[in-house]
């Protein structure tokens, strides 16, 4: 759920997106697709590319990860094709609109999107790359309910402590002091090597070694001798942290947990100190703030792709790719389901899942090992979502634009039907809603078991009397997040997503959020596969799940593609 430096949370569409989008003003640089549909709501496409259907590089998917692939490599002068199955752009973080609400597919927190220099978010850095900065409305508190009580959850380096000493135990405010002294002075390693300067080759001694040496040294020297002992932790388990400070407090620890299955998936146990780390610098220092973008999420997949199309860079939408084609061992093109063959010179960059790439390829061209470790990978579970718009009078002008709901502690922040979060993004950027009118998102956070759903008939009542009752505990968290002027009845937009619509409309493995790796037990596959000339990015690869680690994975992806010289140019550039 990414609650680090621009993190974008459960974003999970829940319509089709089957209609043009004739009023997006990056609507002239894409391909024209004429479509039809099918008796099952799946896209019969007939394709017609204005140019040479041929690129350097074919990008698989539009998601964050796969936009800023396409869109660096476009600004290294790439010939870039980014092929998209639907008719949006944007993947998991794209917008749609009904009855003139725009709904974001998932609510986020962002953070980070105005800082620059090599500790800036990787989102942030590609967009500085590309010229592209969308505006972002700024505010520092979300609405926490949990089980001890309702609380104003603020950021900054002392705003929580009155939480801890209304919530937690008489040693809650000591311990969460003595934890940010010993992780605050970590920052500066953890943040000295921008992933904007990362490839996947020897090449990263120049642009990431060379360069970034002399302040990684002066980070440890700052911290003395235990200081830079503590920095071995950062790519080990945060609880290891956590443990090691003798932390106790029972409130202390389940905070912990809870930011830690936000951000990663996964609880402290099993998300890299470094993650971690990185995000407690951004929340919790001196001038801290969080940003929504304007507009929504779409607006930040606007901007991915006006940079794309500034330096050249195609996208083509309704573009179901069928299958990787393989030939002597090397990637070298795509099928597309209506048979077209679309030829890529140097590379075929997959962004889709790596069991939904898996699926892509001639399984007689893969290793067995390999499929098979892709196959044995555990998956985070699904979601649960509601996408309401309604009246805002009689709601508190106050009510804020995020809200977490833990049911209970004792269960776990892993467990289903546990823990919901809740998306008001009209209270920051009215526009998204008619006016009086407000738009808000429910869901649960990877929490949703798909063996409860698999093989139900969407249309079936045994599959609409599912999704009444799970849903259920997000109507009801809504309810205690809005107060009781808010009325389900007179809702006039409701959707109920379910795992078979996050599996349906972002084609996703068992409608997964992605990989379940724990660190300290294993880690993210790099970006390279068995097949020459067909990399991956995205959330199930280094650095993992969450967009500023989808950022960076693209990046390091168009990195590896150019020369060393180009991608010293372009950290020149850029000012890293």
């Amino acid at each position: 759920m990414a609650l680090a430096t621009a993190t974008v949370t459960a974003i999970l569409p829940l319509r089709p997106s089957f209609t043009s989008n004739s009023n997006s003003k990056c609507s002239t640089s894409r391909i024209k697709i004429s479509a039809q549909i099918s008796t099952n709501g799946s896209p019969l496409l007939a394709q017609t590319f204005s140019g040479k259907p041929e690129a350097d590089v074919i990008v698989i998917g539009s998601g964050i990860g796969g936009l800023c692939c396409g869109a660096l490599l476009a600004r290294y002068d790439q010939d870039v094709l980014v092929l998209e199955s639907h008719d949006l752009p944007g993947g998991a973080a794209h917008s749609f609109t009904i009855k003139d609400y725009k709904f974001d597919s998932g609510p986020s927190l962002f953070s980070g999107f105005q800082s620059r220099g090599p500790q800036a978010n990787p989102l942030a850095q590609v967009l500085d790359a590309l010229g592209e900065s969308p505006p972002c409305a700024t505010y520092d508190s979300w609405k926490v309910i949990i089980p001890e009580g309702e609380f104003l959850s603020r950021i900054g380096p002392t705003e929580f402590f009155k939480d801890l000493q209304t919530y937690g135990g008489p040693n809650a405010v000591q311990e969460w002091k003595k934890l940010l002294d010993a992780i605050l002075p970590l920052s500066a390693a953890a943040m000295a090597l921008p992933p904007l300067a990362i490839r996947g080759d020897l090449g990263v001694l120049l642009t990431a070694g060379a360069r970034y040496a002399p302040s990684l040294f002066k980070s440890f020297l700052q911290m003395g001798p235990q200081g830079a002992l503590g920095a071995t932790k950062l790519v080990r388990p945060f609880v290891e942290i956590l443990d090691s400070l003798e932390l106790k407090d029972p409130f202390v620890r389940n905070w912990v947990d809870l930011l830690s299955f936000l951000l990663a998936g996964v609880r402290s146990d099993g998300v890299l100190s470094a993650e971690m780390i990185y995000m407690f610098a951004e929340w919790y220092k001196p001038g801290s703030c969080l940003e929504y973008p304007i507009g929504g999420s779409g607006a930040i997949i606007d901007a991915l792709e006006r940079g794309l199309k500034k330096f050249n860079g195609r996208l083509s939408l309704r573009s179901h790719v069928e299958s990787i084609v393989v030939e002597d061992g090397r990637a070298i093109g795509v099928k597309l389901r209506d048979g077209q063959f679309v030829r890529a010179r140097k590379a075929v960059v997959s962004n889709a899942s790596m069991w939904d790439t898996l699926n892509l390829l001639p399984k007689e061209v893969l290793p067995q090992a390999y499929q098979e470790r892709i196959k044995a990978t555990p998956q985070c579970e699904s979601f649960m979502h509601l996408h309401l718009g309604f009246d805002a009078e009689g709601i508190s002008d106050d009510v804020g634009i995020h809200h977490i709901v833990v049911n209970e502690w004792e269960r776990g922040v892993d467990a289903d039907q546990n823990v919901v979060l809740i998306s008001i993004p009209s209270i920051l950027s009215p526009d998204l809603a008619p006016p009086g009118k407000h738009l808000l998102h429910a869901y649960t956070p990877g929490t949703e078991p798909f063996k409860l759903w698999e093989g139900l008939d969407r249309k079936s009542d045994e599959y609409k009397q599912l999704k009444a009752e799970r849903s259920e505990v997000m109507w009801k968290a809504v309810e205690r997040a809005l107060g009781p002027n808010f009325d389900r009845g007179k809702c006039e937009v409701k959707l109920v997503g379910t795992p078979l619509t996050h599996q349906r409309f972002l084609r996703r493995n068992r409608g997964t959020y992605g990989p379940a790796i724990k660190a300290g037990k294993a880690s993210f596959p790099g970006h390279s596969t068995p097949i020459s000339q067909l990399l991956c990015c995205g959330d199930s690869t280094f650095p993992g799940i969450g967009v500023p680690a989808v950022a960076a994975s693209g990046a390091i992806v168009a990195n590896s593609l150019v020369s060393v010289s180009q991608h010293s140019q372009l950290l020149d550039a850029v000012g890293l």
